[in-house]
């Protein structure tokens, strides 16, 4: 679309100024300011002068510039002289000189009287305010109405519009949610021919909804949509719907759909629906009538709209379990379309994406990549590709190699590194013997994750060392017995300080916290605890954000059940500790061997580890490795 061509008040000072300055200086004759009111004496008895008009506070007239050599002398004789000959205007400051009547009767001079000339002052002291008046008058209502126009515009809608070629995204363009595309490319063709899906009384959704965690593409596949169907595309977030005025969502709803409508087939887009379509009632605070007044007028209008016109209504959020249950009921949000996270093989897709504007190096497996990178969100992913070609950008690097995104990983999740932090000998003989117990139970116990990589360089806050694992493949459910083995890798740490040094340090505090979660889990919402039976004590926790809900849950259970809920937390952790404990005692030789080498080097790879494998006693061979969940273990905490 074309910039507007909008009027400015420069346009018209300038042009006043102009007007101005032609008037005094090029239309008008030469002249002569202030002429010294002696010299006008001088003048007007030497007959110099004629056609004086006398104001109150100025004189002026006509000046004959002939013969003046003779009469004046100094500073106006040489302004006088540069002027040239003939008839000039002049004017003069009039001082109180009553004689100057006789005096210009004795000449024979044509006077007049004449009011002082103060149009261009009047009109500048009425102009000015003015202007300073509406300046601040309409700063104020950009401020208050938004940025489109003021107060005449506050109820008009803040909506984007985009057209295909603006967009700039197709379904070319988006990896890893296959199932979403799919869902989303009947929303095209319907938007391309709508007759079609009307031929057998069938009508589209009125309304699509994307749900899924943040970072996931939400966005991404709505502008795709808009981009692959060729259509306007009104693109908006809930939270502008709301401001300081009563009314004024609801109007905005009302105008961004009468805009749609005009120029169906649209696509409206409301980014952050759950900012507008908080369930009604739910506001602790003030405001609540404003916002369900706007939640209102969105049903509404969701009502009202006919399908067959080509309107549709996409939105995208976070967070659904707190959408108001009207917004999600049959004939408005239709079709609830879930945008994950990926799996293996989505990573693999979002990374051939994200890598095509980078220089690769040979070594660059987009394979390896997501297996190093489980849980990753699409936004994460293209994160991390930027992060690896600012890495070897630092180290003036022609391509990216596979080590670079190594390190951004390492990064993204465990920090940036602590060179420079001062750790005494003992602490890091501590932390060397830590981490390594994590790794030797790591590669001692059926099932567990490969060990990647093991360091004991700090990281980011208060990490003293890390410890690694890649999955081998993506994995949806665990069994009693592999959450044991998770819990002993993540006790491997605390129990190599116990084996070794004869005591427990502040090291194992974030293992401690994962052990117990996993532990309480078992116990609470899987039904693993023998003595309490196949009952599930706490409600499902997580959400599309990945985390507990903060709400706080009223205990259905008795003090009863409640001891023996804390009595097997405490065996499941206890059995995990003495297993380590045991996996330890039967490798110490390799565990001192491993301590040392990694204090030597500070890290150690695949290739150091797989030759300390094997020399670890497991009746298990490696290709038993396969359990998922691999994360960031053991971090250090201090």
């Amino acid at each position: 679309m074309e910039p507007k061509q909008q009027f400015s008040i420069w346009y018209f000072l300038i042009a006043f100024l102009v007007i101005v300055a032609l008037q005094e200086y090029v239309l008008s004759p030469l002249h002569i300011n202030n002429l010294p009111y002696s010299d006008f004496k001088l003048l007007l008895k030497a007959g110099k002068l004629r056609d004086i008009g006398l104001g109150e506070t100025v004189v002026s007239g006509t000046l004959l510039n002939e013969g003046l050599e003779r009469v004046l002398a100094g500073e106006t004789a040489e302004r006088l002289g540069k002027l040239g000959k003939g008839e000039h205007r002049f004017t003069a400051v009039r001082v109180n000189d009553p004689a100057l009547v006789q005096e210009l009767e004795a000449a024979k001079v044509r006077y007049s009287g004449q009011t002082d000339s103060k149009w261009l002052t009047t009109l500048l002291s009425w102009i000015v305010p003015a202007l300073v008046f509406f300046a601040i008058w309409g700063f104020a209502m950009k401020r208050m109405g938004g940025m489109q126009g003021g107060l005449m515009e506050i109820g008009k809608s803040k909506a984007k519009v985009y057209m295909e070629k603006q967009t700039g995204v197709t379904f070319d363009d988006v990896a890893g949610v296959d199932e979403a595309k799919d869902e989303l490319k009947e929303v095209v063709e319907f938007l391309k021919n709508p007759q079609r899906y009307g031929r057998l009384g069938g009508r589209m959704p009125k309304g699509v909804l994307l749900v899924g965690p943040p970072g996931t593409g939400k966005t991404l596949l709505a502008r795709a949509v808009a981009g692959e169907s060729g259509v306007p595309f009104f693109s908006i977030s809930g939270s502008e719907f709301v401001e300081m005025f009563v009314g004024v969502g609801a109007a905005r709803v009302r105008d961004l759909f009468e805009q749609a409508r005009k120029i169906a087939p649209a696509i409206i887009f409301i980014d952050e629906l759950d900012a507008l379509g908080r369930a009604r009632g739910a506001y602790s605070l003030g405001g609540h009538d404003e916002k369900e007044q706007t939640l209102n007028q969105l049903l509404s209008e969701m009502d009202g709209f006919d399908t067959s016109a080509g309107l549709v209504l996409l939105a995208a959020t976070n967070r659904p379990e707190i959408l108001d249950p009207a917004l999600l009921r049959a004939g408005r949000f239709d079709r609830q379309v879930l945008v994950d996270r990926p799996d293996k093989l989505g990573r693999i897709q979002i990374l051939k994406v994200h890598i095509k504007k980078v220089q690769l190096a040979p070594d660059v497996d987009p394979e390896k990549i997501a297996a190093l990178t489980p849980g990753f969100s699409g936004a994460d992913l293209a994160n991390l590709v930027n992060e690896a070609a600012l890495l070897a950008t630092r180290r003036s690097a022609d391509a990216v190699a596979l080590n670079d995104f190594t390190m951004a990983i390492e990064r993204i999740v465990a920090g940036l590194e602590k060179r420079n932090r001062l750790i005494n000998p003992r602490e890091r003989e501590i932390v060397a013997y830590h981490e390594m117990g994590h790794a030797l139970v790591a590669l001692s116990l059926p099932g567990s994750d490969p060990v990647h990589k093991i360091s004991i360089i700090p990281r980011g806050i208060g990490a003293l060392g890390y410890t690694i694992q890649r999955p081998t493949e993506d994995r949806y459910l665990m069994t009693r017995e592999e959450l044991e083995n998770k819990m002993t890798v993540l006790l491997g740490g605390r129990a190599a300080e116990h084996v070794v040094f004869g005591h427990l340090s502040t090291g194992a505090a974030d293992d401690l916290a994962k052990v117990t979660d996993v532990a309480r889990s078992m116990v609470m919402r899987y039904g693993m605890a023998e003595k309490l039976g196949h009952v599930a004590l706490e409600p499902e926790r997580a959400s599309f954000l990945g985390a507990a809900s903060p709400t706080v849950l009223e205990r259905s259970y008795s003090e009863e059940t409640a001891r023996e809920i804390d009595c097997a937390v405490r065996d499941l952790v206890g059995r995990a500790f003495e297993r380590a404990v045991s996996t330890l005692n039967g490798s110490r030789d390799v565990l001192d061997r491993g301590a040392r080498l990694l204090l030597e080097r500070e890290t150690l790879g695949e290739d150091q580890l797989e030759s300390l494998r094997r020399e670890v006693p497991s009746s298990v061979s490696p290709e038993a490795a396969t359990r998922p969940g691999g994360a960031l273990l053991a971090a250090s905490d201090r």
